[in-house]
C-alpha cells in the first residue's frame, strides 16, 4: 500500500504539474511576467517566469490528495507540521508572485521568506536535535544538559531560520541555467524520499514523491532549451526542501551533501563579495554555473555536471558512514570548489585588468 500510494502521488503530481506548466507558459507571456531575450541566462526567446504556479499548484494538490491514501504515520505531530507546510509554501507562492511581477527590493524578498520560514518553525518544523560528528553522541539543544529551555528555543528558532533562508537562497542563486535548479532538486528529493523509505516513514515519504512528480512535469518545459522559468519558484522549491529536509527526521546532513556543490558555491559568493566589498544582493555572473556558461559550456554538459555531483555526495549520504566522514566529505567538496572558484575569479579579473590596460607603441 505505501508504494502504491508513492507511484500514485508522483503521478498525480506528474499529471497536474505538466497541465498547469503548459498554462503557466501561456499565462506568462500573456501577463507581462516574462524574462526578454538576453539577460542573465542568455536566452534566446521571450520566455515565461510563472514556474511558481505549476510548482505550488501540483504540489499542493498531491500532496493533499496524498493524505486520504491512508498510510500510517510514526509521528504524532505530522498533521501539524503537514498543515506548517502547506501553509508556508502558501506564503512562499504569495512572494514568488508579487516578486516576479514587481521585482522587489532584497530587503522585502528576505521579510517575507523570514515570515514563511517563521509560520514552519511555529508548526514544530525546527531542528532541534542532531548528531555531534564526534561524539555520536545526540545533541538536544533544549534539553538542560545543553543550553536549556530558553536559550536551547532561541538556538532552535535561530539555527532553522539560518537553515530555511540558506536552502531558499541557494535554490534561488542556483536558478541561472535551464533545467539546472529542478533537475537538481529531483535528485535531492529523490535522496531524501530513499532515506525516509529505509526508515519506515512512509507517510511523509509521500512528500518528496509529490515534489519529484511536480519537478519531472514541470522538466518538459523547463529542460534547455527552456520555455519557461522558475522565477520565484525557486524560491518555493528552496522551502520545499527545507521543510522536507527537517519532517524527514531533521537529516540535515544528507540535504547538506546531497546539496553541496551549490551550497559550496554560494559559500565562495559570500566570500568573493564580502572581499571586494560587494553587496550579498548583488547580481552579477559569478556563480559556477553562470562561470560555465560563459566559458562556452552547453546547459546540458553544466547539469550532468551538477546531476552527477549531487546524486554521488547524495550516495555518499546515504551509505553507512560516521557522521564525521559525512562532516569531512562535505568540507573537503567546499574546499575543492572554493579552491577552483578563486582560480576562476583571478583568471577573469587578469583578463579584465589586460583589457582596460593601456597599449603600448608610439
Amino acid at each position: 500500500m505505501p508504494l502504491i500510494a508513492a507511484l500514485a502521488t508522483g503521478l498525480i503530481a506528474f499529471v497536474v504539474s505538466l497541465l498547469l506548466t503548459a498554462l503557466a507558459v501561456r499565462l506568462g507571456l500573456s501577463l507581462g511576467i516574462a524574462d526578454e531575450p538576453g539577460g542573465r541566462r542568455k536566452h534566446a526567446r521571450r520566455t515565461s517566469r510563472l514556474g511558481v504556479v505549476p510548482l505550488f499548484g501540483a504540489f499542493t494538490l498531491a500532496a493533499l490528495l496524498s493524505r486520504s491514501f491512508g498510510v500510517s504515520s510514526l509521528d504524532p505531530n505530522e498533521e501539524l507540521r503537514f498543515a506548517g507546510l502547506i501553509a508556508g509554501g502558501g506564503v512562499v507562492f504569495a512572494l514568488a508572485i508579487a516578486d516576479d511581477k514587481l521585482n522587489l527590493p532584497p530587503r522585502t524578498q528576505f521579510s517575507l521568506q523570514t515570515f514563511a520560514a517563521l509560520v514552519a518553525i511555529t508548526s514544530q518544523i525546527f531542528i532541534e536535535r542532531f548528531t555531534n560528528p564526534f561524539t555520536r553522541q545526540e545533541v538536544v539543544l533544549t534539553a538542560p544538559q545543553t543550553l536549556g529551555p530558553i536559550a536551547g528555543y532561541a538556538a532552535v528558532v535561530g539555527l532553522s531560520l539560518f537553515w530555511f533562508l540558506g536552502m531558499m537562497n541557494t535554490v534561488n542563486f542556483l536558478d541561472g541555467v535551464d533545467g539546472l535548479a529542478s533537475t537538481v532538486g529531483v535528485i535531492a528529493a529523490g535522496v531524501v524520499a530513499i532515506h525516509m523509505w529505509r526508515e519506515g516513514q512512509y507517510s511523509v515519504a509521500l512528500l518528496p514523491a509529490a515534489l519529484i512528480g511536480t519537478l519531472l512535469g514541470f522538466l518538459v518545459f523547463n529542460r534547455p532549451p527552456a520555455s519557461i522559468f522558475l522565477g520565484g519558484g525557486a524560491v518555493y522549491l528552496g522551502y520545499m526542501l527545507a521543510c522536507i529536509g527537517i519532517i524527514g527526521g531533521a537529516k540535515i546532513a544528507l540535504l547538506l551533501l546531497v546539496m553541496g556543490l551549490p551550497i559550496a558555491d554560494v559559500l565562495w559568493q559570500i566570500l568573493d563579495r564580502a572581499r571586494r566589498r560587494r553587496s550579498l544582493a548583488a547580481s552579477d555572473r559569478g556563480h559556477l554555473h553562470l562561470r560555465l556558461t560563459d566559458q562556452g559550456w552547453p546547459a546540458t554538459r553544466i547539469i550532468a555536471l551538477y546531476a552527477g555531483a549531487c546524486a554521488l555526495l547524495g550516495g555518499a549520504a546515504l551509505l553507512p558512514l560516521s557522521p564525521l566522514a559525512k562532516l569531512l566529505t562535505l568540507l573537503a567538496l567546499f574546499a575543492a570548489v572554493i579552491a577552483v572558484m578563486a582560480r576562476l575569479s583571478a583568471q577573469t579579473e587578469s583578463h579584465q585588468a589586460a583589457s582596460v590596460a593601456p597599449s603600448g607603441g608610439e
